[in-house]
């Protein structure tokens, strides 16, 4: 499951995934979401909480996440990845040669620290 949190506004999104993530989570609520920031800010700035409960990504959320990722690459400015296993903060290093914006990695206890980032 994902869902959009109250601290987003303008052009920053904050999310909070939890269990495993499905198409549906993409197709109807994060690409709306940022898509919609995109279209209106030209830009956009993630932060990507993966709570405790959160397991991972069907395949087709992430070949949703890729896809979207790589055909707005310039559109993002800073990426904010936080909590989750380790797996996933190597592979966003694997990634940051595809995007202009900053990417950064946060330990789960360092939510607050990821906002004040992102901001």
């Amino acid at each position: 499951m994902i869902r959009v949190t109250p601290r987003s506004e303008g052009k920053v999104i904050g999310v909070q995934a939890s269990e495993k993530l499905t198409d549906d989570d993409y197709t109807e609520t994060f690409i709306p979401a940022l898509q919609k920031v995109i279209d209106e800010y030209g830009g956009v700035r993630v932060l990507f909480y993966m709570d405790d409960s959160f397991t991972g990504w069907e395949p087709a959320a992430l070949l949703d996440d890729a896809k979207f990722g790589l055909k707005n690459a310039k559109a993002f400015e800073k990426v904010a990845i936080v909590g989750g296993p380790d797996w996933v903060g190597w592979s966003v290093n694997l990634f940051k040669p595809f995007f202009e914006g900053e990417i950064r990695v946060f330990d789960g206890d360092e939510l607050d620290e990821a906002w004040g980032w992102i901001q």
